[in-house]
């Protein structure tokens, strides 16, 4: 019985080695990009209230635009993957010109709506129901940071829609490196232009936070760009990539079935994740305030299962492609086991170092005190919200994504924004119990999921298709 289970849901140590040897990168990248947002969090909440409120909300906007830019490499990435896995290079270099028609298309969208409507954008997050902080002062805040971080979305989206080719190959290790640097320019610039230098720089404040971010970027863009083009050897779809701009009918045709639904899907799920904060804002500016401490050190553990999930979509991919659906299958019960072990400890981590994070602010101590349980909260969820995640992109893989979206979209639709839309407007509960029920609704998601992941409905070669 025990070996049996073992063999089932345990890998041997090649199984893990490659697991890692494609993770731990794209884990790392994520931890020194998420590490760049802790210190400017924590910068930024060292000069007030409303200054970190604002910078909150507009990155909570620009969470939804960062969503969107990878749906829109995700739709054309699950083919790309499925033809590394197959060896046809032409076919991922039509799919890596979809990703850059995608990313340029979604870039001029959000610099048009977040030029026309930073207002009304902004204050959506912003009510005067609480007793902390001036809604006036956090929403001018918001917009000297949202007028720099424009400059952000150019470079951002480019520089996804080559990560997300680079990483179909299984090369992980660049975008790590080139987040690394990113990383190192961010952290020093911010001091400069935060605080400022006696006599040589004035500060900035939230808008020296958003001059650093804009510059690192950049270079962050640079350096994946130059990789790649100066090793075609690993990048063999790059070669002509520009020569033309042609995708044929039928690529593109396929592409856009399965990648409308996704990206779709990874819009209105980044816009539902944005309505729920909203949701909880009309409390007060002070829960803006704690969900923004609260959410730094989250996403910071979070990376692990959102990199094992993205590991899912990559190493499955692969097998799916090349018509390998029993392993397939395997790996993806054995990877999916293994991120929720990991993220088990990694809660437990969370909720025991957690408590100590907001001391670091300069703010309130109410808002303080509300983002430490915010926190213990959201590292209960942690592995029930690995185990959705490392479903939906077992179902992604094989190109499920009509699937995707109703199992995605269709539940923060229907199912997690009217019911924390009902507890935060309509009842007298404490904000701690909205947020605590909010989160134990995944646990509908992990039955759906499960199911969904044991019927099979994934295994599907979508690359076999000939020209």
């Amino acid at each position: 019985m025990i070996q049996t289970l073992k063999n089932r849901f345990i890998g041997d140590k090649a199984f893990y080695r490659r697991i890692l040897y494609l993770a731990v990168p794209m884990i790392i990248q994520n931890a020194v990009t998420s590490f760049v947002s802790f210190i400017d969090n924590i910068m930024v909440g060292q000069i007030g209230t409303e200054q970190m409120s604002g910078v909150a909300i507009v990155n909570q906007l620009i969470f939804v635009f960062n969503i969107c830019i990878f749906g829109g490499v995700s739709g054309a990435g699950i083919f790309g993957t499925q033809y590394f896995g197959k060896g046809d290079y032409q076919g991922q270099k039509y799919a890596f010109r979809f990703k850059m028609y995608a990313v340029l298309l979604i870039t001029a969208i959000a610099f048009a709506l977040f030029t026309l409507l930073d207002d009304q954008l902004i204050s959506l997050y912003l009510s005067d129901s609480g007793n902390i902080g001036d809604i006036d002062l956090a929403l001018k805040y918001g917009k000297d940071y949202l007028v720099i971080m424009l400059g952000t979305l150019l470079p951002f989206a480019i520089c996804q829609a080559y990560v997300n080719t680079i990483r179909e190959t299984g090369q992980t290790l660049v975008p790590m490196i080139a987040s690394a640097a990113a990383v190192v320019v961010n952290i020093v610039l911010d001091f400069i232009f935060i605080f400022g230098i006696d006599g040589l720089i004035p500060a900035m404040g939230v808008q020296g936070a958003a001059a650093a971010t804009v510059i690192a970027r950049i270079i962050e863009c640079i350096i994946v760009i130059v990789w790649t083009h100066t090793h075609k050897a690993k990048n063999p779809y790059i070669r002509g990539a520009f020569r033309s701009f042609r995708i044929p009918g039928y690529i593109c045709r396929d592409i856009l079935k399965k990648g409308v639904p996704l990206i779709l899907n990874e819009m209105l799920w980044a816009v539902g994740m944005t309505v729920i904060v909203q949701c909880y804002s009309v409390r007060g500016l002070e829960v803006v305030a704690a969900q923004n401490i609260s959410s730094t050190i989250t996403n910071l553990f979070n990376i692990v299962y959102i990199q094992l999930g993205s590991s899912i979509s990559v190493i499955v991919g692969q097998s799916l492609g090349a018509g390998r659906l029993g392993e397939a299958r395997d790996y993806a019960r054995k990877m999916i086991f293994f991120c929720v072990a990991c993220c088990i400890v990694f809660a437990g981590i969370m909720a025991a170092v957690g408590g100590f994070f907001p001391s670091i602010y300069n703010t309130d101590e109410s808002i303080k005190k509300l983002a430490r349980n915010f926190i213990f909260i959201a590292a209960m969820a942690m592995p029930l919200c690995a185990f959705s995640h490392c479903s939906y992109f077992t179902l992604r893989s094989g190109g499920k994504t009509g699937i995707t979206f109703i199992f995605d979209s269709g539940f923060t639709w229907v199912i997690l924004i009217p019911f924390a839309y009902v507890l935060s407007h309509f009842t007298s509960l404490p904000i701690i119990t909205v947020f605590f029920l909010v989160q134990l609704t995944e646990i509908i998601k992990v039955i759906i999921g499960f199911f969904m992941i044991k019927s099979g409905i994934w295994l599907q070669n979508i690359v076999s298709r000939s020209e």
